[in-house]
């Protein structure tokens, strides 16, 4: 399970939109850093690792993909001791529509399903972005939001995008007192994130 066991939500994922590694840090409601994670560049196949912190000293998770292009992927999700956790799938047709990942067990069977909320907010931010000057505050103006939900279609757990300008800043929270895979859920919206911070 996660190395934290008493997590204090909302967390909150930041990071700067000047910075030339693809990565950001996530803090807990206390403000303590609980992750840091970074995008490995130039390589063959994207691979994201997870620290306790910015120091890189403890790497606790590697997400993995299995493909060379960003089609369809599916990530391996492992922890430190090598033991393959779950999977998250990027589902390419349904993104052109809602960005839509599905989370799996390490067996490869769904167990939650993460879905974006508008697809007008999509369409409008994306056309937005483009323009000249204007296209710099999209960040005060389109919102994002993205909801996890599990097997029986109940709502367990929350992403936003916050306004921000010189920084992406996210939002996760936690909307269900039930017992979910926290860890898995929020590896995989980490994930997203990372694919998804030039939108809002």
């Amino acid at each position: 399970m996660m190395h934290l066991f008493s997590i204090k939500y909302p967390l909150q994922l930041k990071f700067k939109i000047t910075t030339l590694a693809n990565d950001f840090t996530v803090k807990d409601n206390s403000g303590k850093t609980i992750f840091y994670v970074r995008e490995k560049l130039l390589k063959i196949r994207d691979h994201v690792k997870v620290y306790s912190n910015t120091s890189k000293e403890v790497q606790l998770y590697d997400l993995v993909s299995n493909k060379l292009i960003d089609f369809q992927q599916t990530f391996t999700i492992t922890n430190s001791k090598q033991q393959v956790i779950g999977k998250v799938r990027k589902k390419t047709f349904q993104s052109f529509v809602k960005v839509t990942y599905n989370i799996q067990n390490p067996n490869g069977e769904l167990e939650y399903t993460i879905r974006e909320k508008s697809a007008l907010v999509r369409f409008f931010d994306s056309i937005f972005g483009e323009l000249p000057i204007i296209g710099f505050f999209s960040g005060y103006v389109f919102h994002p939001q993205y909801f996890v939900k599990d097997a029986n279609r109940r709502t367990v757990m929350k992403l936003e995008k916050k306004p921000s300008f010189w920084g992406r800043k996210f939002t996760i929270e936690k909307l269900t007192s039930n017992p979910i895979n926290e860890e898995q859920i929020i590896l995989s919206l980490m994930l997203l994130i990372l694919q998804q911070r030039s939108r809002g």
